[in-house]
């Protein structure tokens, strides 16, 4: 699924609204950082491991939409770990980051089953561009318009403002629609008081936060009411809207 987020970019999530998951695994730290920095930027959930036990590790746990996999370890090389993630998930794209540039090398890695490689250095945009164009051909995100945002079975129709759960209209204020809208476009987020007021209603904090208050339990009643509970508190932080518990 693709959305716009605040800040004017397209997002990509999983069918379900969920975020994308992506593993990053490289030995060194300063560029597992800089990775999982500009990755969470994008609105994706991001694991890192140092080595080739760690990555299987946490793909098992994981189970990531997508793998930046360093093709130099210091356990075992890349390849050897992308035949050990086929194994589990055999769909998963993977893209190699390599201080090799002979083509030798690059086509071995792409034998192998690698989707794609980056040479070090490289820049962040690129190692971006190119997760995204992975992630949006294996399907782990589902197109849908633009206009359409998806939490769990919950549907937000931007043009025409259509709200349905499990098929069933919900009909809203124009503020609640605001306020929904912006919880959708930051699923699984914990959204402050401040940040839900400047957005939705455009003024600074000043003492009224029991208007969030006030309409996050007028969403309840429409979104939630004789449903498993889609919008959630987080004491002393705030609100979040993530799909329901089956």
């Amino acid at each position: 699924m693709t959305t716009i987020s605040p800040q004017g970019r397209t997002e990509l999530l999983r069918p379900d609204g969920s975020p994308v998951r992506v593993l990053v695994v490289d030995d060194e730290q300063s560029i597992t950082e800089l990775l999982s920095m500009a990755l969470r930027y994008e609105g994706w959930q991001i694991r890192s491991a140092a080595d080739g036990r760690g990555a299987v590790r946490a793909a098992r746990e994981f189970r990531p939409d997508a793998v930046v996999l360093d093709m130099m370890l210091p356990d075992m090389d890349g390849l050897s770990v992308l035949g050990r993630l086929r194994r589990e998930q055999q769909d998963m794209p993977v893209l190699f980051l390599t201080a090799r540039d002979a083509v030798e090398d690059r086509i071995a890695g792409l034998t192998a089953g690698g989707d794609d490689y980056v040479t070090k250095p490289f820049s962040l945009e690129e190692v971006v561009a190119r997760l995204r164009g992975l992630i949006r051909r294996s399907g782990a995100a589902d197109r849908r318009p633009e206009s359409v945002l998806v939490v769990g079975d919950l549907t937000l129709d931007e043009d025409s403002h259509d709200v349905t759960r499990a098929g069933v209209d919900i009909h809203l204020t124009a503020t609640e629609f605001e306020l929904l809208r912006y919880l959708m476009r930051n699923p699984r987020r914990v959204l402050s008081k401040a940040q839900i007021l400047d957005r939705v209603w455009s003024y600074d904090f000043g003492g009224r936060a029991n208007v969030v208050e006030l309409y996050i339990s007028y969403l309840r009643r429409k979104i939630d009411a004789g449903r498993e509970p889609m919008i959630h508190t987080r004491r002393g932080a705030g609100y979040l809207i993530k799909p329901a518990v089956a």
